[in-house]
Order: C-alpha cells, then sequence, then structure tokens
C-alpha cells in the first residue's frame, strides 16, 4: 500500500513539473512571439509627415476614388466597372435615389418599398465599400433571399394572409376582367421583343423580355421573383419601375379609364353580391393549389405561398400565425427585400439603354393591361343580364388594393354614392393569380 501511495505522489509531481515546463515554455514563445511582431513593425516603419499622413487619408476617401476611377474596381457581381460607373455615374445615381426618397416621403408614392430600395441603392454606390460585393451588407442580404427567389414568397405569402376571396366567390365572372388584365404582360413580351429586334435601341433576349414583360401586371413580388430567375442583370431597374407604376396607379389609370368608358357607363350602379360561406373560402384556395399541381407546377412557388397565407387567415384556428404574416413577417421582409433590390441599382448597372427600354416597356404595358380590363367589363356587361361597370376592369391588375380604389373613386366623381370597390375587389384579386400564373407559364417556357 505504502508503495502504491509512494508512485501515485511520484506521478503528480512529475504531471506537475511538466506543466509547469510547458507553460514556462509557452511564455516563452508568447513573449519571443510578441518581440517578433514588434521587430517586424519596426523594420516596416516608415516616418511620414503630418501632410503625407493626410496625402494617405483623402487617398482612401470617396471623393478620391469618384475623381481617379481605378481600372481594378469590380461591382458586387465581380465584373469590371467603367471609369464612367465609378465618377459620373455614381454622383447621378445619387441624384436618382434622393428624387426616389422625394417621392416616397412627399409624394406617399409606394414608401413601404420604394424607400428601402432607394436606401439600398445609396449604399450600393459607395465608393470603397463594396457593400454588394459576397461579403457586404448588401451582398450578404441578396444571396440570403433574392438571388433564392426566396423574399418574394414571404411577401406573397403576407399578401395571400391579407386577401379576402369572398369578392371574387360572390361574383366569379370578375375573374375574366382579371385575366383580360394580364393582356399587358404577354402584350409587353412581344413588344419587348419587337423593340429589341427592329429598332436596335435595345438588346433584350426573351428571357429578359419575359422579365421585363410582368411589369404589365403592375405586380412587385412577382416582377422581382421571375427577374431573379430569368434576368438577375435587370433586376434593380425591373423592380424600380414594377413599383413606380404601381405607386402612379391614381396617376395613370384614371385618364384611361374615362378615356375609354362614357359617363353613361361610369355611372353603373351594381347589384350588391351574395353572402360567401366560410367554407368556400377555405376550399378556395386548396383547389387553386390542386390546379396548380396538376396544370402548371411552374407557378406552384408563387401559388403556394400565397395559398398558404389565405389558408391559414380563412381556417380561423390559427390567427396568431395570421397575423404574423400580415404583419411582422411581412414587415421584416420588405425591408430586406428592398435593400436587396436596391443592391442591383448600381451606376453600371442602371444607368444603360435597357433601362430606359424597361421604363418605357412598362409603362406601355401597364396601360395596355387596364385598358384590356375596361374593354372586357364593357363586353361583359353588353351580355350580362345584371349591369356591370365597365370601371372595374381597371382593377384586373394585380395593384391591391389600390386600383380597386382608384376604380371606386372615379366612380363616386361620376355619381357620388356608387360605391364600387367591394365589386373592383374581385378582379382586383384575380389579377394577382393572374399575374402568378402568368409568371408560371413564362417560366415553363423560359427557364
Amino acid at each position: 500500500m505504502k508503495r502504491i501511495l509512494l508512485a501515485m505522489m511520484i506521478a503528480l509531481f512529475a504531471a506537475g513539473a511538466a506543466a509547469n515546463a510547458s507553460g514556462t515554455t509557452e511564455a516563452k514563445s508568447a513573449v519571443v512571439t510578441q518581440e517578433q511582431l514588434k521587430a517586424d513593425e519596426a523594420a516596416n516603419f516608415e516616418s511620414k509627415s503630418v501632410g503625407h499622413l493626410l496625402v494617405d487619408f483623402f487617398k482612401e476617401t470617396g471623393i478620391y476614388a469618384m475623381l481617379n476611377p481605378s481600372p481594378d474596381v469590380v461591382n458586387g457581381d465581380g465584373e469590371k466597372m467603367s471609369a464612367f460607373a465609378q465618377s459620373w455615374g455614381r454622383a447621378i445615381m445619387f441624384v436618382i435615389v434622393f428624387i426616389l426618397f422625394y417621392l416616397a416621403i412627399a409624394k406617399g408614392f409606394e414608401p413601404l418599398l420604394l424607400l428601402p430600395i432607394a436606401f439600398g441603392g445609396l449604399l450600393a454606390n459607395i465608393p470603397i465599400a463594396n457593400m454588394t460585393g459576397p461579403e457586404g451588407m448588401l451582398g450578404i442580404i441578396y444571396n440570403m433571399g433574392i438571388a433564392n427567389e426566396f423574399f418574394p414568397l414571404l411577401i406573397f405569402m403576407g399578401v395571400g394572409a391579407m386577401t379576402d376571396f369572398g369578392p371574387l366567390l360572390s361574383n366569379p365572372k370578375t375573374a375574366l376582367l382579371g385575366g383580360a388584365a394580364q393582356f399587358g404582360i404577354f402584350g409587353s413580351l412581344v413588344g419587348a421583343a419587337a423593340l429589341s429586334q427592329y429598332t436596335g435601341m435595345v438588346d433584350f433576349t426573351l428571357k429578359q423580355c419575359s422579365a421585363i414583360s410582368i411589369i404589365g401586371g403592375a405586380d412587385g413580388p412577382t416582377s422581382i421573383f421571375i427577374a431573379t430567375a430569368l434576368a438577375p442583370e435587370l433586376l434593380g431597374a425591373i423592380a424600380v419601375a414594377a413599383y413606380s407604376y404601381m405607386a402612379l396607379v391614381p396617376v395613370i389609370q384614371p385618364p384611361i379609364m374615362k378615356a375609354l368608358t362614357s359617363p353613361e357607363e361610369r355611372k353603373i350602379v351594381m347589384t350588391t353580391s351574395r353572402k360567401v360561406h366560410k367554407l368556400e373560402k377555405l376550399i378556395f384556395p386548396l383547389m387553386i393549389i390542386m390546379l396548380i399541381a396538376l396544370l402548371l407546377p411552374e407557378a406552384a412557388p408563387l401559388m403556394g405561398a400565397f395559398a398558404f397565407g389565405n389558408f391559414a387567415k380563412e381556417s380561423g384556428v390559427v390567427d396568431r400565425l395570421s397575423n404574423e404574416m400580415q404583419n411582422s413577417l411581412i414587415n421584416i421582409t420588405t425591408i430586406f427585400l428592398g435593400l436587396g433590390v436596391g443592391s442591383k441599382l448600381q451606376a453600371d448597372k442602371f444607368l444603360v439603354p435597357e433601362t430606359l427600354g424597361i421604363m418605357i416597356i412598362g409603362l406601355l404595358a401597364f396601360a395596355a393591361g387596364t385598358a384590356a380590363g375596361v374593354l372586357m367589363g364593357k363586353l361583359m356587361n353588353r351580355f350580362s343580364k345584371e349591369p356591370i361597370n365597365p370601371l372595374i376592369g381597371a382593377a384586373g391588375v394585380s395593384a391591391v388594393p389600390m386600383a380597386a380604389r382608384v376604380v371606386s373613386k372615379v366612380g363616386a366623381d361620376e355619381k357620388p354614392g356608387n360605391i364600387l370597390l367591394m365589386h373592383a375587389m374581385g378582379p382586383n384579386v384575380a389579377g394577382v393569380i393572374g399575374s402568378a400564373v402568368a409568371a408560371g407559364v413564362l417560366l415553363s417556357i423560359f427557364r
């Protein structure tokens, strides 16, 4: 027993001695390393005057970078930027984003998305910082939820939770108005291809034409979704155009509506729709998903997110989830979506002839979609037993609920007391479904 205890004491003593030796060795090593670092720093030290320090500081400023563009500077995609994009291009983009700030704040044009998009564009054009690179803040946001098309799906989920299919189900034939308004999408597809082929002003591929055409549906999330899939290089211009025209619905639509309808048509009073049973609202999103599954799987991501949000709302048993989709989830996603889209507003991507072409095509497409919806409303009114005010056809675009409100305002201005809001919500909701289906068709053809 004594021998065992003696052996244990010797082992403990040896272990302690080894630990002390190791610690001493590590400490000596750390001292040597620190001394070596100081020696290296002293060897590389260069004495400079205060003037030289100020010059070195100035060379690291954004002013110097804009005045002295470098051929080695790259954008967030790793492509070299031109001297113009690094200098005057940045200055012009700063002016553009401040104009967007003015429109969002002073004029109230889609501020929830236009403001973060503009701020993302402001950050994207800061020299030297490289915020759009893979490791920059904007680059991380873009890769986190836009490059993989995730953020638009979350937005659609929230929109679905805020949507009421009651007006559409109470008068199903108004879905035809939402379908007619999608003429703007397919018409702009043909127009973009023709502009590219015959004018020589721009050179769009068929994929790019498809991405641009969704602007005609006035559906921002869908435009971002399909642009990311088919033409990510045009994402910034497409997103700005889509949300700009959504914001300009009260300006663009009324002249078209009045030009295509007579005062008598605008005064038509529509009858009250029937009350929709809760079970109908519960079955409808499931029916949409089954039709998508059988006929157009490419539209499943958008319509799946949209239908899930609506199904959760109409079920009545997950109010907490539905409320989060309508509020916190969609608000947080909107912030990230706007900043991520703004990262594509770099000078070398936005200040190109294609951007002007996108803005022109988008405007014409939106106007064509509005006109097609109104004309379909006139046709339906002629052959329908119950009166249909053609104005509600203008709500067939996807700008929910702004287009329906504009329709109601124009109708009330023509005949005070004529409330068209709930009647217009039918084609408005149908327009959301129609634009998602159109996006699915384009993706299935051109992806």
